[in-house]
């Protein structure tokens, strides 16, 4: 009986560390992921005149690590409270500009960097430029686009604001731009995981 017993305690013991075993994630077949994981047709940006077309691509599924990140909940907003702009936000990885005027395929923009995270087109008054935001580790950069040059080059360092609408406005001239801009001085986030409340959150109803 004791001998039972001890066999049963090691079995015990093995099925717990087997348990604790650390796992990856795990990926399907080959045949399974080019069935699910294909490549988006592109999204199409007009010029008013139809002189270029803009070709955005992106990826089917964000990352885990994109999935991962923290987010913080306002009056119906969902931001990235490291990044300033919104955790939901759907990014781009490749630009490509055609002249529909002429033969050829489409052409890969210069000048941006590897595995870019662009979103927030904007086209300047006389649809010669395109501005966007370019989201790094550390917050979001303002971008443009010179369509007849075909080149992209940043503008701002990663400190823009892109948590409401309208983070990029053209002035009339096309030369100039508008963009939200972190203050200069802003008191951290409180960290709600480690802050300790000083009191109760009291609500009243008042009959309503």
């Amino acid at each position: 009986m004791k001998k039972v017993a001890l066999l049963f305690f090691a079995l015990f013991i093995i099925s717990n560390i087997s348990a604790q075993e650390r796992m990856d994630y795990q990926q399907p077949p080959k045949e399974i992921m080019e069935l699910v994981d294909v490549q988006r047709a592109p999204y199409v940006l007009m010029d008013a005149k139809n002189e270029f077309m803009v070709l955005l691509t992106r990826n089917s599924y964000k990352s885990i690590e994109e999935l991962s990140q923290d987010e913080l909940r306002l009056a119906g907003l969902r931001i990235n409270p490291k990044l300033n702009i919104g955790s939901r936000t759907t990014y781009y990885n490749k630009i490509q500009v055609k002249r529909i005027n002429q033969k050829g395929e489409a052409k890969r923009v210069r000048g941006l960097p590897l595995n870019p995270k662009i979103t927030n087109f904007t086209w300047s008054p006389d649809q010669r430029k395109l501005a966007f935001t370019h989201t790094v580790r550390n917050g979001v950069e303002v971008w443009v686009l010179d369509l007849a040059s075909n080149s992209a080059k940043k503008l701002t360092k990663a400190n823009v604001n892109s948590n409401l609408r309208d983070v990029i406005n053209w002035f009339k001239d096309g030369q100039s731009l508008l963009v939200k801009m972190l203050p200069q001085k802003r008191n951290p986030l409180i960290d709600t995981k480690k802050a300790i409340p000083s009191g109760p959150t009291i609500s009243i109803n008042q009959g309503k």
